[in-house]
């Protein structure tokens, strides 16, 4: 089992920032792959970000390329997500996701899950 647990969010503005965080613990963090996801209200759980086991490879939907960073710290057991230019099309409630060995854009394909965090961008 791998616990995750994210935190984070909040309400900001339209070209704010915000940092999301994402606590692992259970088995061996490094031989996960790490996602982060986001459901807007009515819609599916959509593909953020994800990187590698070793850090090494970052993967991210065109919507957020140039405005997120995704990162990891294999030492203390920590994903982030740095979201820079916040749009109102952002809000949504952001997961933090672990899959075995390599990553996916699937998120069917992950084996954990955090509880998720609202990330609020308005006016």
């Amino acid at each position: 089992q791998v616990q995750l647990v994210e935190s984070g969010g909040g309400l900001v503005q339209p070209g704010d920032s915000l940092r999301l965080s994402c606590a692992a613990s259970g088995r061996t963090f490094s031989n996960y792959a790490m996602g982060w996801f986001r459901q807007a209200p009515g819609k599916e759980r959509e593909f953020v970000a994800a990187i590698s086991w070793s850090g090494g490879s970052t993967y991210y939907t065109d919507s957020v390329k140039g405005r997120f960073t995704i990162s990891r710290d294999n030492a203390k057991d920590w994903v982030y997500l740095q979201m820079n230019s916040l749009k109102l099309e952002d809000t949504a409630v952001y997961y933090c996701a672990a899959k075995l060995m390599s990553y996916s854009r699937n998120p069917g394909l992950y084996n954990y899950w955090g509880q998720g965090t609202q990330v609020t961008v308005s006016s």
